[in-house]
């Protein structure tokens, strides 16, 4: 089993210029928790909920200054996105994507051809949904 078998194909993504706000509700509104950021075709970065849960959003709500509130929300993404991103191949077998992601401490790894085009995205609930199918299909439970 590679990648291409467990793969979202053509993610979700957004540009280092998308605000947090923007992003956050991205996130929210589609229930994800990782989103491939490209530029000009080209993946540069990474943001998850866990980079997005570093921000204390309970003090930035409770801000009695609209203006400051208005201001961290409009952030570029790009200030908090991960720009090291692990990333892995259409053809990566799936005993790879696991060391990467227990190895890595990723919860998903964007699916690249050419260096940096992202067409897919593999989160560890994808690969244990794999390896799930796989013990019903043996009879296991």
């Amino acid at each position: 089993m590679t990648a291409l078998d467990l793969m979202t194909p053509n993610p979700t993504t957004a540009s280092p210029q998308a605000t947090l706000a923007e992003v956050w509700d991205l996130m929210r509104d589609l229930e994800i928790r990782h989103v491939p950021v490209v530029e000009d075709g080209a993946l540069v970065g990474m943001v998850s909920d866990r980079d997005l849960s570093r921000l204390d959003m309970t003090r930035v709500a409770a801000l009695d200054d609209t203006e400051t509130l208005k201001q961290e929300l409009s952030t570029p993404i790009l200030k908090v996105m991960n720009s090291e991103v692990i990333t892995i191949e259409p053809e990566t077998e799936l005993g790879e994507i696991i060391e990467l992601l227990v190895e890595s401490r990723v919860g998903a790894l964007p699916v690249v051809r050419f260096g940096r085009e992202v067409v897919g995205i593999v989160s560890y609930i994808d690969v244990l949904r794999a390896i799930q199918d796989r013990l019903e299909e043996a009879g296991e439970e």
